[in-house]
């Protein structure tokens, strides 16, 4: 997927890198997929701000994505590939061929025309849904399920996959796209193939008011706050700031946050992997 460099024409469009979407073949959606979506401002039921540094953006609207798969044995043809602004992966309009229409996350590769299938004994290409027991060993894998029929929780954003590594018992072994290695049960489906969009990461917006149209307000640093603001705040002069720490005083750089007695973490084989300290 390439991206496209702009023009210096204006100051935002100088470093300007975004999305050539040479593959959405449409920017119309789907009506009967569409529902409301509203939003808080980062404010609780009360008003209350909760969650810094969101607010305004464009008006969206939510596409009902289908994360199940489960309609087995009945084959569906891609009638187009569109842009989603809720994700950051493209999403395929999907119609079975009893006529029922679907969405689901767009794997790279897929064109409209193409045909895809869901359920047991599907061929292992890409699009199609399987259950982890009857996928091929290395085969790269997105959309996947954590708990059988509750839908696809793992590497659904642009550009990530997992590799099914092996099978253990009643599990599947799998490398996720952060580099942890898991156990998930063999009865939970995934999907052949990469997310598309892999290119995603390499746009640059180009200016901050591209910012504000997605939703995100400016983030101040902790050290250009004043004690009571934050607790790297304050100082004469250009101060440090202390030990890295957010703003409610949780440490950064390097304390584990995970709930040691997770009911998941005996399904972790290794860790995912982090960055080395100097």
């Amino acid at each position: 997927m390439p991206v496209r460099k702009f023009n210096p024409i204006t100051p935002g469009t100088r470093f300007r890198v975004g999305n050539s979407f040479a593959e959405v073949t449409t920017d119309s959606p789907e009506k009967s997929l569409l529902a409301p979506l509203s939003k808080t401002g980062g404010r609780n039921r009360t008003g209350k701000m909760t969650t810094r540094n969101r607010g305004g953006g464009h008006k969206r609207r939510y596409r009902i994505i289908d994360f199940k798969r489960n309609k087995d044995g009945v084959p569906a043809t891609v009638k187009t590939i569109e842009y989603d602004p809720n994700r950051t992966a493209f999403i395929a309009l999907l119609v079975y061929a009893d006529g029922e229409k679907r969405y689901i996350i767009a794997p790279d590769g897929l064109k409209a025309g193409s045909t895809v299938v869901s359920g047991p004994g599907a061929a292992p290409e890409v699009g199609n849904t399987l259950l982890l027991s009857e996928i091929p060993l290395g085969s790269s894998v997105h959309a996947i399920e954590m708990q059988p029929g509750k839908g696809a929780a793992l590497a659904r954003s642009a550009g990530t996959y997992g590799q099914l590594m092996g099978r253990e018992g009643k599990y599947a072994i799998v490398k996720l796209p952060s580099s942890e290695v898991r156990r998930i049960l063999l009865t939970c489906r995934a999907t052949i193939g990469v997310t598309s969009n892999p290119d995603h990461g390499l746009e640059v917006q180009g200016k901050a008011g591209r910012s504000r149209w997605v939703g995100r307000r400016p983030r101040v640093r902790g050290v250009a706050m004043n004690p009571v603001d934050h607790p790297m705040g304050g100082g004469e002069g250009r101060a440090s700031g202390g030990h890295p720490r957010s703003r409610t005083g949780i440490m950064a750089k390097g304390q584990k946050t995970r709930n040691a007695k997770k009911y998941s973490t005996k399904l972790i084989v290794s860790k995912r992997r982090t960055k080395s300290k100097k």
